[in-house]
């Protein structure tokens, strides 16, 4: 079974008027990237619970966040034809798609839900291997590429699990 890129997007908020304020992805050769968003003029919700969770300040991301368009531009000529998997599907999407509208253009990639690649015993163990892979790697930060990393780790290792041939 092939390995796939895994993507994670943090957000404003999680309600009506979130939009996506950092993007991040991991490939199978252990490559990653992330970036911070510049939010968009009229991007102005702000949820402080999500703020909690994911440690980023709406003042870092005026300061420290890049366009919209570079971040779609770079998206699109890495990732041009590929499957990219995310855990949050319905989220992801809206922001995901929040982000190019906002510069009028198109993802040259499409966006699946990682549940997709999940068989009966990967899925029964998913939560129980999440928590073991987080342990294993102790990611000091919650951001996108290492939320990316995490999924993409966690899907390994329930596929090898679940693999007739696994022993502890």
């Amino acid at each position: 079974m092939t390995q796939p890129i895994v993507i994670d997007i943090e957000a404003s908020g999680f309600g009506r008027g979130s939009y996506p304020i950092e993007i991040g992805f991991y490939m199978p050769d252990g490559g990653a990237y992330c970036a911070l968003i510049q939010p968009e003029a009229g991007w102005t919700h702000w949820d402080e619970s999500a703020e909690a969770v994911h440690g980023i300040t709406r003042e870092v991301l005026l300061a420290k966040g890049r366009p919209a368009v570079e971040i779609c531009l770079e998206l699109n000529r890495r990732l041009r034809g590929e499957r990219l998997y995310c855990d949050a599907w319905a989220y992801d999407y809206v922001w995901l798609s929040k982000l190019y509208d906002a510069v009028d253009l198109v993802p040259t990639f499409t966006l699946r839900d990682i549940r997709e690649l999940l068989e009966d015993c990967e899925m029964t163990l998913w939560h129980i291997t999440r928590a073991s892979v987080e342990l294993r790697l102790q990611l000091r930060r919650h951001r996108a590429s290492g939320d990316a990393r995490v999924l993409f780790e966690t899907l390994l290792e329930a596929r090898k699990r679940c693999a007739p041939d696994w022993t502890n």
